[in-house]
């Protein structure tokens, strides 16, 4: 494999820490992004020295400029976002809808703007977006969280123009429900009620699901860019509000 090394954003948990390990399993030195400082050291200790915590927060690209200063990033895995509250926007505060605009879009077309130079001049490189379904289905209560991951969707499509011929490669991932914390704080940290909710009924996907898809579109050769892609449980119709049951 031509790539060497990426730079995973929300690393320390969940899909982040999946796709994290399963770059580390290929053999990349990974630059895992992340806010908590202990729980990177700890995903470190156990995926050995090809694992490079780097602590900030997604939204300072200053700061994470600076810490990348002088590393080659070939691979680019915007996966870090949040979702504080699942309401109508006009019961949101300014401040959640700020939030959430400048981590889910904010944050990963910096990141995009700051390591293309890069990956363009060595004329090797692959960005990989991970979106949502509901960035293109209706999820009440999700206008802000929507809104932003459709505008990192659009974004892809008019980049891939701005990059057509240059080597670089850009891959979204739109996942349906998976089975993480993502929606903790949206459940007021009720760890309880968010499994009861949104995973005890049905078979949602897996962080290690998500990681498999984006380690399969890497691996294709150079010339191949799987554009767009949308990982669905088998279990949820997507936009839809009906989740029924897994029979057996």
């Amino acid at each position: 494999m031509a790539y060497r090394s990426a730079l995973v954003t929300g690393a320390s948990k969940g899909i982040g820490a999946a796709i994290a390990a399963a770059l580390v399993a290929q053999g990349l030195t990974v630059y895992a992004l992340g806010r908590s400082e202990s729980v990177l050291a700890e995903l470190a200790a156990q995926l050995g020295d090809r694992l490079r915590p780097l602590v900030a927060d997604v939204r300072d690209h200053a700061a994470i400029a600076e810490k990348l200063s002088g590393k080659e990033i070939d691979v680019l895995v915007n996966n870090a976002g949040g979702i504080s509250t699942v309401r109508p926007l006009h019961e949101q505060t300014a401040e959640e809808t700020e939030e959430g605009i400048a981590l889910n879009l904010t944050a990963p077309l910096q990141l995009i703007r700051m390591l293309l130079p890069g990956m363009i001049a060595r004329k090797r490189g692959h960005i990989f977006n991970l979106t949502s379904t509901a960035a293109s289905a209706v999820f009440p209560g999700t206008t802000g969280y929507g809104a932003a991951k459709a505008g990192l969707s659009q974004a892809g499509r008019i980049l891939r123009y701005d990059l057509a011929g240059t080597g670089v490669r850009l891959t979204e991932i739109a996942p349906g429900r998976v089975e993480t914390q993502f929606y903790l704080q949206a459940f007021s940290g009720d760890a309880e009620s968010l499994q009861e909710r949104m995973y005890s009924h049905q078979r949602a996907l897996h962080p290690e699901d998500i990681a498999a898809v984006l380690v399969n579109a890497m691996k294709l050769p150079a010339h191949a860019d799987i554009a767009e892609i949308i990982v669905s449980p088998t279990d949820q119709a997507i936009g839809g509000h009906v989740y029924p049951a897994a029979s057996g």
